[in-house]
């Protein structure tokens, strides 16, 4: 495949010792993937926040809980537009082509690449149960680790099987939502009230109260609080919806992988419809589906149901769009400060998701600061930019003196059973 972005891509593959030693080494890698994942993991902080700041049920509807006018209103509405599903979306493409990298790294240079791939999945379910159940129920670790041991097992198809079987898994939980939403809309009122009923179980008032009042209470009271819900969404949840989104997801970006289009190998002039294609499309379904919200006077029932859509696949084809932008952007800027912090921040992505969840509990939870629910999401946006602040110098100031982030190094060590280097020009022991 063509490629003007030398600088920012390079072919992947690991050097004569890089494969034998262990993990790949810093220089060794896709610098596009990098700038990718950085901007990735500093986007999903912008609906996070959300999760980490306020109700469950105004993730749900906004209109449930807290002021829903004016600035606020233009904040939830950029966030939706803009960011809701697609970083993650974006997350979870870069994990499926990292899966394909992997494994191929290591058959590459004759090491057991299944064990250690499973080994590796293996810490990062326990990294994510822990997380989830003593930190944050908005945890996807557990999920990626549980798609990530089913998906591997795909990694030797053609692209074009790939991305046909992730659309095909992506689209299920769509198609649940639809025949709920459907049946919503043919049903005579008292159906309504009831499936109304249904959908907001959980989230009224009194829960709402409760769950403000666990969060804000000591940690004992928050993991009391916490544990059944975590354990709903990584056992119902991730059966009836989460397997298929991210698994087809992953799939997905194993197949964008195997295009060269994550890796910034398509010719510049595909970038580019790419990226006004999948804008395009993508946000002229985003925006109908705000409208959507507003035509049914966004009663929940709708809302999660069909208005949901909109943005589902919406989300899907302004992901491709961000993706074009990136690698047009390395190109264009491959020896910037900004790529170059992108591209720290992507290179301790799972240091920088724990350290986002870290500052936000601190700051919302009753251990802390006790902020939950008290802020609005003007103000929730806010604190996004602070802790950006504070991630992106501190990734770059990190990466100037290690190797890896703390806890992708450790990730490694337990890995591979061996005391990984972990200071710049330390050497393999």
């Amino acid at each position: 495949m063509p490629s003007d972005g030398r600088d920012c891509a390079n072919d992947g593959s690991p050097t004569e010792n890089s494969g034998e030693s262990g993990p790949t080494a810093p220089e060794d890698r896709i610098v596009s993937l990098d700038v990718l994942r950085g901007v990735a993991i500093l986007g999903i902080l912008v609906i996070n926040i959300w999760l980490f700041g306020l109700p469950m049920a105004a993730g749900m509807n906004p209109t449930l809980y807290g002021d829903f006018s004016g600035l606020n209103y233009l904040a939830w509405l950029v966030s939706h537009v803009f960011f809701e599903q697609k970083f993650v979306t974006l997350f979870t493409f870069l994990f499926g082509a990292g899966i394909v990298l992997f494994v191929e790294s290591k058959e590459a240079a004759g090491r057991p690449a299944r064990r250690l791939y499973f080994r590796r999945t293996g810490w990062l379910l326990v990294a994510g149960l822990l997380h989830a159940y003593l930190l944050w129920h908005g945890d996807i670790l557990v999920a990626y680790a549980l798609c990530g041991m089913l998906v591997v097992f795909v990694r030797n198809w053609r692209p074009r099987r790939l991305l046909l079987l992730g659309v095909a898994m992506f689209a299920l939980p769509s198609l649940l939502y639809l025949v709920g939403g459907a049946g919503y809309m043919v049903a005579d009122a008292t159906t309504q009230d009831e499936i109304n009923a249904a959908v907001t179980a959980g989230v009224g008032g009194d829960a709402i109260a409760a769950e403000i009042d666990a969060y804000r209470g000591s940690w004992t009271e928050q993991i009391q609080h916490r544990a059944p819900t975590v354990l709903m969404l990584q056992t119902f949840g991730f059966a009836v919806e989460t397997f298929w989104m991210l698994g087809g997801l992953m799939s997905i970006g194993m197949a964008l992988y195997k295009y060269g289009i994550i890796s910034n190998r398509r010719a510049s002039r595909f970038y580019r419809r790419l990226l006004v294609a999948g804008g395009t499309a993508g946000l002229a379904l985003i925006l109908t589906g705000v409208w959507y919200r507003e035509a049914v006077g966004w009663e929940t029932a709708p809302v999660v149901l069909l208005a949901h859509q909109f943005n589902y696949w919406g989300a899907l084809l302004l992901s491709l769009s961000y993706v074009a932008a990136v690698m047009l952007f390395c190109r264009a800027a491959a020896e910037s400060r900004a790529a170059g912090a992108l591209a720290a921040v992507g290179r301790t992505a799972f240091s920088n998701y724990i350290l986002q969840t870290v500052l936000a509990t601190t700051l919302f939870y009753g251990h802390g600061v006790g902020w939950f629910g008290t802020l609005s999401r003007i103000e929730l946006l806010g604190v996004v930019v602070a802790i950006w602040a504070i991630q992106v110098p501190l990734s770059v100031a990190w990466l100037r003196r290690y190797r890896f982030g703390p806890i992708e190094w450790l990730w490694r060590t337990l890995t591979y059973r061996q005391w990984q280097p972990l200071r710049v020009g330390e050497k393999e022991k």
